[in-house]
């Protein structure tokens, strides 16, 4: 009914356009003038071009093309002003298509510090390359937003902290989930006390890793991965939990959970179960794997009074919440999940703009990494409990 009625309405404006200079005559014979309607109420207008941060992207792959570049497009607050990579045509093609001309290349990236058209520079490169594009980037006296996981090591992470310290700069990792509306609404829920005391968390994430298809195979070495399925789709699980329960775990441990006679895991794990005890009791069970099929992302939330279920939970473009428990079986609805790119790059503009700490600091990237190193520890050793 909704689209009868915009269809309608449009009718019905061109129509009235054929007759406007009677309709103008009756309006003026009653002595109506058109002043303009004033606004009402508040508007969240984008800043004007001018205004806006800018930003480089580093490294133009898959994701940076098919999501991060539509996140600029739809962003208020960011927009892209140069691109970095080693494919001089690919630059040429997506400059053309988005109006970018600033081109760098990996041999010549530091010169970004005398170009004074670029704020925020936007790691999307293999986890391995992150930690010395985003020092560079740093003492080049830009802002760094790094995409997830935030580096191989938390050795690392330290030092692109220090980095960012040292340069006056911000630092932020790309944890998207923190701006998804989904999980946005599911916090809400949870501290509002929709469902209780959470008293067990559990989440899951894994597909079925490709070594013949290019997105995949870096994943599979770990000299560009840094690790595997955890660092790449378990720390969803890890990290998301944390950021519902807010609260920081005090142990835990883990076992490997992959067929060891599968080349593709010569290097890397591919799978990996886990369980954290917060200080208050409340346990988080996750498992993160490469060899599942079909692909999954699911988390559940057991309260004293109820329990939300999100399956799926962390994608790009559709997750859901259920609540069971506490009333009927109901599914709050949410934004668009496709905005958290637009929303992440917005918040991390404005903090960079303030010079103020974003959201995902590189203190929780750190976090997440050592809570990684410490769970291969564990599963190293047969599933340990280890003491943080």
């Amino acid at each position: 009914m909704a689209a009868d009625r915009t269809d309608f309405t449009r009718r019905a404006l061109l129509a009235a356009a054929t007759v406007a200079p009677l309709a103008l005559g009756a309006t003026r014979a009653l002595g109506q003038e058109a002043h303009g309607t004033p606004l009402a109420g508040d508007f969240a207008l984008p800043d004007p071009p001018a205004q806006k941060m800018r930003w480089a992207i580093v490294g133009l792959g898959n994701f940076a093309v098919g999501e991060a570049i539509p996140g600029f497009i739809d962003s208020q607050h960011a927009r892209m002003t140069a691109f970095v990579s080693g494919s001089p045509a690919k630059q040429k093609d997506l400059g053309a298509r988005f109006g970018v001309s600033r081109f760098y290349n990996y041999q010549n990236f530091e010169s970004i510090a005398d170009d004074p058209e670029i704020d925020c520079v936007y790691i999307v490169l293999p986890v391995a390359l992150h930690a010395e594009y985003t020092i560079a980037a740093l003492k080049a006296g830009k802002h760094v937003l790094t995409e997830k996981p935030m580096a191989s090591t938390s050795a690392e992470c330290a030092a692109m902290i220090a980095a960012a310290k040292a340069a006056g700069r911000q630092l932020g990792v790309a944890y998207r989930i923190h701006f998804e509306p989904t999980n946005v609404r599911a916090k809400q829920l949870i501290d509002s006390g929709e469902i209780g005391d959470i008293r067990f968390v559990s989440a899951d994430h894994g597909f079925n890793a490709d070594p013949n298809y290019g997105p995949h195979k870096w994943r599979l070495e770990k000299a560009l991965a840094g690790g595997g399925s955890m660092y790449d789709i378990g720390i969803y699980g890890l990290n998301t939990s944390l950021m519902m329960l807010g609260a920081e775990p005090v142990e835990l441990s883990a076992n490997y959970i992959f067929p060891r006679d599968d080349a593709r895991f010569r290097e890397v794990e591919g799978g990996v179960e886990y369980r954290l005890r917060m200080a208050n009791g409340v346990s988080v069970s996750g498992s993160s794997s490469y060899s599942w099929s079909p692909y999954i992302s699911q988390q559940r939330y057991m309260g004293s009074k109820g329990t939300i279920f999100m399956k799926p939970a962390t994608t790009y473009d559709r997750n859901m919440i259920v609540i069971e428990g506490n009333g009927p079986t109901r599914e709050p609805g949410a934004a668009n999940p496709l905005t958290q790119f637009q929303r992440q790059l917005d918040a991390f503009s404005l903090a960079a703009k303030a010079n103020k700490p974003h959201l995902t600091p590189g203190e929780m990237g750190q976090r997440d990494i050592r809570l990684i190193e410490a769970i291969y520890q564990s599963a190293d050793n047969g599933g340990v409990v280890v003491r943080l």
